[in-house]
């Protein structure tokens, strides 16, 4: 026979009663009486012409047709409850953009920024992903991307999203901070590093100093760990512009003498090529472009205070 609509109710109810082995139950189950159900159940039997129920003082059981029904009953009631958590999962998931970048990036550049998404965007919610490693964009991943190159990631679509400069910072509380009067003095200091591609010696060429044998001291995998190393006192490190303004706004770190040097590399908004973001990605995106140029309101300003008594030089 072909299953009509009109018996979805009497099959439900049936499937309730047959996982209980109990009208009462059922009923609970299904916010009906106990008799409701049992009519439900004639109702069935009755267009199948077939017992699926044996009726005793006790209760009920299962015909054995009753138990081949039962089973495929219960079958498509969990695949449909598998479809409709699906669904509501994907619908939920319209409003989920995943974020990969580097730490210093979203620590000192990208969360102060975010309460203004936030209060555009109330119903969106980022997950933010700082691995070291190069996350890979499948089906699954994230959804965008903030990363420092060339522009240029097999598989990825790269917008320019801001490009950065290298200064050297130290706290105030570093030995031989108060002797440093320019450039080559600086040379002269333990001196911090990460393994960025540009480093102490460029800047010291840049800077015009000849430094063959500076005191390169301490060195961590990134820019936080450098910076926080500064903060202690441990050297100098060079600071990129776009992550130290948190370093100068409390006073921690304080800009050294000499010249700022463009970076080789810049900041890249980048999304897989192969599928469209999403509407709540494509916010997140267009809010990520309009973010440069545009300073926070009440922010620090981007250099810190040298040293009273010299000035410091661009």
């Amino acid at each position: 026979m072909t299953l009509r609509t009109d018996l979805l109710p009497a099959l439900a109810a049936f499937e309730s009663a047959a996982r209980h082995q109990n009208f009462a139950h059922a009923a609970e189950e299904l916010h009906l009486t106990a008799s409701a159900v049992s009519h439900h159940v004639r109702k069935l039997e009755g267009r199948l012409g077939i017992v699926l129920f044996q009726r005793h003082a006790r209760g009920v059981s299962l015909t054995a047709e009753g138990r081949q029904l039962a089973d495929a009953a219960s079958n498509a009631m969990a695949d449909m409850d598998s479809v409709l958590g699906a669904l509501h999962r994907s619908r939920a998931d319209d409003d989920v953009v995943r974020i990969t970048t580097l730490h210093s990036l979203a620590y000192a550049w990208l969360l102060p920024r975010l309460p203004r998404f936030a209060a555009m965007h109330p119903r969106v919610r980022l997950h933010v992903d700082t691995e070291h490693s190069l996350t890979r964009f499948d089906e699954g991943g994230p959804d965008v991307g903030i990363r420092y190159g060339q522009g240029h990631w097999p598989g990825l679509s790269a917008q320019p999203l801001m490009e950065d400069a290298l200064f050297p910072v130290a706290s105030a509380k570093l030995d031989g901070f108060e002797q440093v009067r320019d450039a080559a003095d600086i040379a002269k200091l333990p001196l911090v590093a990460d393994l960025s591609r540009q480093g102490w010696q460029d800047w010291f060429r840049a800077a015009g100093v000849r430094a063959p044998r500076f005191n390169e001291r301490y060195s961590f995998s990134d820019s936080t760990g450098a910076l926080m190393a500064a903060v202690q006192g441990l050297g100098a490190a060079l600071a990129r512009d776009k992550i130290v303004t948190p370093y100068f706004a409390d006073g921690r770190l304080v800009r050294l003498p000499g010249p700022t040097v463009p970076t080789r590399f810049s900041y890249f908004v980048v999304t897989p090529s192969h599928r469209r973001p999403r509407p709540a990605a494509r916010a997140f995106i267009d809010w990520l472009l309009n973010q440069p140029g545009q300073p926070d309101p009440g922010a620090a300003p981007t250099q810190g205070v040298a040293p009273s008594r010299r000035k410091v030089r661009q």
